[in-house]
């Protein structure tokens, strides 16, 4: 129930590989704690239900509540959305989206985090299927304009404002809004055309580690000054010294996804080793072979040569 990205074999995996079955596949993007994905599994059990939520906390609520009601056609994934609808989501094998009262990110100098802009809704069209459609709910009336606009940047859907379905408003926020007095906005962004540049599943490696010849250093200072990636940045967080070598904690941001993991400094019996520590098993991207890379070249500054480069 729970998606685990860095143990799928492929990206975009088939909603049989993903749900054990072929079905109309709908995309939530934050869930919250789960009682409206609940209810739409419940409302349309032909429905194959991806959630995505960044809130850890939120995840474990709709984990337990789809478990205690034997729920097993919705899978959650604890991230960004545009990151499932780029890599777990086929290309046009989505019947729909649903955005529930989103962050509307109301200070102007913040609008650039909103999900819904030109951008995104051009990447989306790549994912639905021809009449698939994306539903947005929310209270934020300026965030509600602020998508119709940027929708429209893309003339590639067919707008319609109308009433709010009725199980849209029992979400969390729904009830705890309608309770304040406050006015609700629904919008149906339908597809009717598909941008031509495709999008690709983020790329995946093997490897992120390299070899080097010299004496391992007495003490490793990196720092924490943010390292310039391509698409991203790097930073390398704690540096801790252990019997065998340095643990270095290092936080990873590139496009629609962030992990923070190790990675090690340790002898080998090859030569000293730099790279991803196994820990965590995390995604083996660009952004963490660039931050390998920024590592080998502070151990390159105190002496050591590169023998064997995977980075």
């Amino acid at each position: 129930m729970l998606v685990r990205p860095a143990l799928l074999p492929a990206w975009p995996p088939s909603p049989r590989d993903l749900f054990g079955r072929e079905g109309p596949l709908v995309l939530e993007i934050g869930f919250g704690d789960g009682r409206f994905t609940l209810e739409l599994a419940q409302a349309h059990p032909d429905w194959l239900i991806l959630g995505a939520e960044v809130s850890a906390a939120s995840v474990l609520r709709a984990y337990k509540k789809m478990r205690r009601h034997g729920v097993e056609k919705v899978r959650l994934y604890h991230g960004e959305g545009p990151f499932a609808l780029r890599n777990l989501v086929p290309a046009g094998g989505l019947e729909a989206v649903i955005v529930n009262f989103p962050d509307p990110w109301p200070k102007k100098r913040h609008q650039e985090r909103r999900l819904l802009q030109e951008g995104f809704f051009r990447k989306l069209s790549t994912r639905l299927r021809e009449g698939g459609s994306l539903l947005l709910t929310t209270d934020h009336e300026g965030y509600f304009r602020f998508a119709l606009e940027e929708a429209a940047k893309t003339g590639l859907y067919r707008v319609e404002v109308k009433p709010p379905p009725e199980a849209h408003l029992r979400t969390k926020y729904a009830l705890k809004w309608r309770e304040a007095g406050r006015p609700f906005f629904h919008a149906v962004f339908t597809k009717v055309g598909e941008d031509p540049h495709p999008w690709p599943p983020l790329r995946r490696y093997a490897v992120a580690h390299a070899l080097l010849e010299g004496n391992l250093p007495e003490a490793l200072e990196l720092g924490k000054t943010p390292v310039p990636l391509s698409g991203g940045v790097a930073v390398f967080l704690e540096t801790a010294k252990g019997e065998k070598g340095f643990y270095v904690l290092t936080h990873v941001e590139e496009e629609d996804l962030t992990q923070d993991l190790l990675l090690e400094v340790r002898p080998s019996a090859h030569g000293v080793y730099a790279g991803v520590s196994r820990f965590g098993s995390p995604l083996i991207t660009e952004g963490v072979k660039g931050a390998v890379r920024a590592l080998v070249e502070r151990l390159e500054a105190l002496g050591l040569r590169v023998v064997q480069d995977h980075t």
